[in-house]
């Protein structure tokens, strides 16, 4: 295996969800002599630098004289890594995590006369414009809560019962009162994340055609079913069951506070599982769907994973596709990357623990799987103002504060 410092540069925690891309040619089945592939990968504590490195080996072996180099995005976005690159003058061949839009389409290879990628994963809802700028791995969910079976036996809590936001608050407040942080949460991308997992999952259900609406000028986070999510979480704030000196722990700090018992909840991704599979918790830790202040079970907020765009200006266009192809076709990959980040996809099996089987069967019984893409996809930015407007509520904002500001800045963006 190469070393890691010949293929990577930087360093990141970045968050997950998102990516696109456009053809122009077939790709090859052997890249020329001598081809180095720069790759803009998504780094988590699942999806290390060192699993992409043993990953890509793999691609590497096969492909005699292609050497795949990691871009890494430092505490930036992939998208914001890549704009920088190409304002550098200097585009890489491939990236992770970024969704495609009507507003940067421009900026990836339309893959569409590519025959495999009618194989990959929701290809269709992330189509833009008809053609497919984007290829998956699987797909992940997100409206779950994760939870410490020890802390909700002490605390005389039944995960069945809880079906309401108000069974979930009046739970933090058991929970509290048995010694344990209610519900875990952390600084970076993780409080804006957690919130659409909570209240995409209620809203998105009630109305699937929301995000579009809010595309249109039609809808308003201050006035609809967003602001009473707004409330919620505020309140939560307000009686200490979300810590305020959470926002200066890292993604990871906030998932190994969890792991370690510090907190009796977890709002978090399907990705969760693996890593309590590797802390080895999986059996102490319970999992249930998102409860909601409408219809339960909701909908499952949900998301292309591990998506790959080819960038337009790449040297190597050809042997980029051809990459990309690998990533999402190739069994064995598939499969690492699906068992890796606790993701699924149909036709795939991997090895289970109890935690992810759980996860498995709330998929199973999900009315739909919510996601947001195509009409439906936010403008550029959205992820980042949401989480600004919802750390603002740490600070004495106001519910309505939050819900307007992100109006305001949706409507600046137009």
């Amino acid at each position: 295996m190469k070393t890691m410092w010949r293929r990577a540069c930087g360093l990141t925690v970045a968050p997950l969800v998102m990516a696109s891309a456009v053809a122009c040619g077939g790709g090859s089945d052997q890249a020329s002599e001598g081809t180095t592939l720069r790759v803009i990968v998504n780094i988590t504590p699942n999806l290390t630098e060192k699993y992409w490195n043993d990953l890509f080996d793999g691609y590497e072996k096969a492909h005699p004289g292609v050497t795949i180099k990691l871009e890494l995005t430092g505490t930036i976005s992939p998208d914001a890594k890549l704009r920088q690159d190409l304002a550098a003058g200097d585009p890489p061949d491939v990236a992770q995590q970024i969704t495609p839009k009507a507003d940067n389409v421009s900026l990836f290879t339309d893959l569409s006369d590519q025959p495999w990628i009618k194989k990959t994963p929701l290809t269709d809802q992330y189509a833009v414009g008809g053609k497919h700028y984007v290829a998956g791995v699987g797909e992940q969910i997100q409206s779950l809560v994760f939870y410490n079976k020890a802390a909700f036996t002490k605390a005389g809590v039944d995960a069945a019962r809880i079906t309401t936001m108000a069974q979930f608050t009046s739970a933090m407040g058991e929970l509290k009162d048995a010694g344990y942080k209610p519900l875990q949460t952390a600084g970076q991308w993780v409080t804006g994340a957690q919130f659409s997992m909570i209240a995409d999952a209620g809203v998105l259900t009630a109305d699937p055609e929301w995000s579009a609406k809010r595309n249109q000028g039609k809808a308003s986070f201050a006035e609809s079913g967003y602001l009473p999510y707004f409330d919620h979480y505020k309140s939560w704030i307000d009686e200490g069951y979300l810590e305020k000196s959470a926002l200066g722990l890292t993604y990871a700090d906030g998932q190994t506070a969890f792991l370690n018992g510090k907190s009796a909840m977890y709002v978090m991704g399907s990705f969760f599982v693996p890593a309590a599979d590797a802390a080895k918790k999986s059996d102490d830790i319970g999992v249930f769907t998102m409860p909601t202040d409408g219809a339960y079970p909701s909908g499952q907020f949900g998301n292309i994973s591990n998506p790959y765009v080819v960038v337009n200006k790449s040297r190597h266009r050809a042997e980029a596709i051809e990459f990309v192809k690998w990533a999402t076709t190739d069994a064995a990959a598939i499969k690492s990357q699906l068992a890796s980040d606790g993701n699924l996809r149909e036709g795939f099996t991997y090895p289970m623990s109890s935690l992810g089987t759980s996860v498995q069967q709330i998929l199973d019984k999900a009315p739909s799987v919510l996601v947001k893409s195509g009409e439906s996809e936010p403008i550029t930015g959205f992820s980042d103002e949401l989480n600004k407007q919802i750390q603002s509520l740490y600070t004495g904002a106001s519910p309505e504060d939050a819900a307007g500001g992100l109006d305001k800045w949706w409507n600046s963006q137009s």
